[in-house]
């Protein structure tokens, strides 16, 4: 996806870090909001932001957030160097999750990630590759 006059930022994202966790979202977030943005939008687009900052967080080695704001959309696509899904259609069931038990005792967990970002999303893709990571796109329209 490219259109001229796109506003992009790219952010970094690196596994295990929970100290940082939920940055990245919040930086979106504060982006969509200076931009005047409509509350609703921007609190769709934390949402699937913050779910997929978190499965990277979680999952992966590291990864990128790449925000693209147009006058039509917000375009997410969250790319990871990690184990990737195994089973996507299984892991977009809500309550399904392959959380450790640590991640648990942290409040982590719950198998609403993935479901989350698709109410919370217009489109949304997902590629993985085992062993090499996941790309995920993410579309909300204003």
């Amino acid at each position: 996806m490219t259109e001229e006059g796109a506003f992009r930022r790219n952010f970094e994202v690196l596994g295990e870090d929970f100290y940082n966790a939920g940055r990245v979202s919040t930086e979106i977030k504060e982006i969509l909001q200076q931009v005047g943005v409509a509350a609703t939008t921007v609190r769709r687009v934390a949402i699937a932001a913050y779910e997929a900052e978190m499965n990277v967080v979680m999952y992966a080695r590291r990864g990128t957030v790449c925000l693209e704001l147009t006058p039509e959309l917000v375009h997410l696509l969250v790319r990871d160097e990690g184990p990737g899904i195994e089973d996507i259609e299984l892991a977009m069931q809500e309550g399904y999750s392959t959380a450790t038990e640590r991640m648990r005792e942290m409040g982590f967990g719950a198998g609403m990630g993935l479901p989350n970002i698709q109410k919370n999303s217009d489109r949304l893709v997902i590629h993985s590759t085992a062993g090499v990571g996941t790309e995920v796109e993410i579309e909300v329209r204003f």
